[in-house]
Parts: C-alpha cells; structure tokens; sequence
C-alpha cells in the first residue's frame, strides 16, 4: 500500500534569528521566527509525512510547549520518522518547494537533499527540494516570509 501526504509551513522573517532551511544553516540577513528554530521546509515535510500516515499534525505532536523551545527542527523530524516507523510505514520519497524572494537558495539545495535523506533515511534521489521566488508578490515576494510545500510518500 503506499500513501500520499502534503505538508504546508510559513514563517515571519525578522531580525536576530538564524535562517534554517532543509536542515541547514543559510547566511541572511534576516532569519525565520518561530518556537522552534523555525525550519519551514522540515515542517512542512513533517506535516506531509504526518498526513501520509493519518498521524494529525505538527502542533499535535510538538505543541509550543517549554519542551520545543528553540528545538532543531532536526530532531522533529528524527521523532516524527519514530512515529511513521513504529505505525509500520517506510518512506517512499519527498518532495518539496521553498518559496522566498531572497536569499538564493540553489547554492544550497544539494546541501538541504543531503541533510534530509539522512534524517529520512532514504537515498538522496527520494528527496527533492526546489526553490521558487514570487516575483516580488505577497508576502514571500515581499520578504516577509518564507514558506514551504511538501509531498511525502509511504509504503507499507
């Protein structure tokens, strides 16, 4: 049997907050503000691998409690693969989209696939990670925000 998942994240940009994205540390100006260390793409994947699994969601599992603060969202994701594991699934494959005006993130893509097929453990070639600017519309485009998409599949 295989299931499908999709997962949906935003955050604020602002000043004095590292810029964490797939896991990996980004140079910005400006980083994601959040309880956690505000990780959109791992997010939103762990969303995608929640529904996938019929396991609700991130705030279910995480809530903003004192013991999330400041969390990698790393090691979210590591118990969140716990829980898919232990409910019988492997992953299958992710794939996902940033989408932020600035900065460029292609540099860091193959970073980002790396990190995340790591903690997923799958191969490198089940994880996709894109990056989509807005053309300077919205929120994202006019960097207020960065948010993220994911698609997650598990087999069983």
């Amino acid at each position: 049997m295989i299931r499908f998942g999709i997962g949906y994240d935003v955050h604020k940009l602002v000043a004095n907050r590292k810029l964490i994205l797939g896991g990996v540390e980004v140079e910005h100006t400006l980083g994601l503000e959040a309880h956690s260390d505000g990780d959109v793409l791992i997010h939103a994947i762990i969303d995608a691998l929640l529904g996938a699994a019929t396991l609700g969601d991130i705030g279910q599992h995480f809530p903003m409690t004192p013991e999330f603060k400041n969390i990698s969202s790393v090691k979210l994701l590591e118990k969140t693969c716990e829980l898919i594991k232990a409910k019988g699934y492997s992953i299958g494959n992710v794939d996902s989209i940033i989408v932020a005006q600035r900065p460029k993130l292609a540099p860091h893509i193959l970073k980002m696939r790396e990190r995340l097929a790591k903690v997923l453990n799958v191969e490198v070639d089940a994880v996709s990670v894109k990056a989509k600017t807005e053309e300077g519309l919205g929120f994202t485009g006019t960097e207020q925000g960065i948010s993220a998409y994911a698609v997650a599949s598990l087999e069983k």
